[in-house]
């Protein structure tokens, strides 16, 4: 256990903050000026807070009821995010069973929702534990709030597993003719933001996709178009591509998330498109140009 002191005491916590969705709901409080308390395993992963008017760092492990001891003095709601691992049911569990201990009055958890149309979320081992960490949730003492985020855009950039691989000016997948609708995670804070500091949300389950249903071909297409730059979509084996990531050396549960994702998303030809949360919370949904524009800088090399 160990605290950074700031003037103003937050009322909120981020768990997850060292990660891609964390750290931008982060960044969102910070842009808003809102106190928040951050949990994190290891400070030295989110250094650039350190001194960061407002942010309080909180060292525990959400698996580890001792270590969070205190984390939620003060505090009126709390976000929960972990890492997408083989253990992240036992760990969500873990720590929803120590913040009601703790008597937390209200806990949101950042979940996960595929847009396919015909997407069977039983066969995807990701969604079945965000569905038992969420059930874990709801029957708990504890007011709760459950956000179910579609495929992110930024899966789309350079350098994630997922994007489009600049050296063959080509965005390699095993999706064949799928639509998806990813949101900016930017937009995800901003809710975020909006719930934690607003009432009304408690026992409502939020779904949030982005504002464009499109498949790679298509991603592709409005990617060249905003960056100049010909990018392909290229079709590859479900085989081929697993063992691409087998070469690459990526860890057997990663493999099996990839793996199973991408045999449902292959049966989705057309995709929902869920707005109805932005509108509530008054965010204005950003479009797949407008976030490719925004990061137009990481497709020059």
């Amino acid at each position: 256990m160990n605290t950074t002191t700031k003037a103003l005491r937050p009322k909120f916590l981020v768990t997850g903050a060292s990660g891609l969705s964390g750290s931008i709901v982060v960044d969102e409080f910070i842009r808003q000026n809102i106190p928040v308390r951050v949990l994190v395993r290891d400070r030295r992963k989110v250094s650039k807070l350190e001194n960061q008017p407002g942010v309080e760092i909180f060292e525990g492990d959400m698996m580890d009821a001792h270590s969070l001891s205190g984390v939620f003095d003060g505090i009126e709601k709390a976000l929960m995010i972990s890492s997408a691992n083989e253990k992240m049911v036992e760990t969500q569990q873990c720590f929803i069973d120590a913040a009601q201990q703790a008597g937390l009055p209200h806990l949101i958890k950042y979940s996960g929702f595929d847009t396919g149309i015909g997407f069977n979320g039983q066969n995807f081992i990701a969604q079945v534990q965000h569905a038992k960490a969420e059930d874990h949730l709801a029957s708990s003492r504890i007011d709760w709030t459950i956000l179910r985020v579609s495929q992110f855009m930024q899966f789309y950039l350079p350098g994630t597993r997922t994007g489009v691989t600049l050296e063959q000016n080509a965005l390699i997948l095993p999706i064949e003719d799928a639509r998806l609708a990813p949101v900016d995670i930017e937009d995800v804070a901003r809710i975020v933001a909006g719930i934690m500091t607003g009432t009304g949300h408690e026992k409502k389950i939020y779904e949030i996709s982005g504002p464009d249903a499109m498949n790679m071909r298509e991603a592709c297409d409005i990617i060249s178009r905003v960056t100049g730059r010909q990018i392909e979509y290229r079709h590859i084996s479900l085989e081929d591509y697993i063992n691409m990531f087998e070469a690459m050396g990526i860890p057997e549960y990663p493999k099996r998330v990839i793996s199973e994702l991408s045999r449902e998303r292959r049966k989705c030809i057309d995709s929902h498109i869920w707005l109805d949360t932005h509108r509530q919370l008054n965010v204005r949904p950003t479009n797949f140009a407008e976030f490719i524009y925004k990061h137009k800088s990481v497709f020059e090399n």
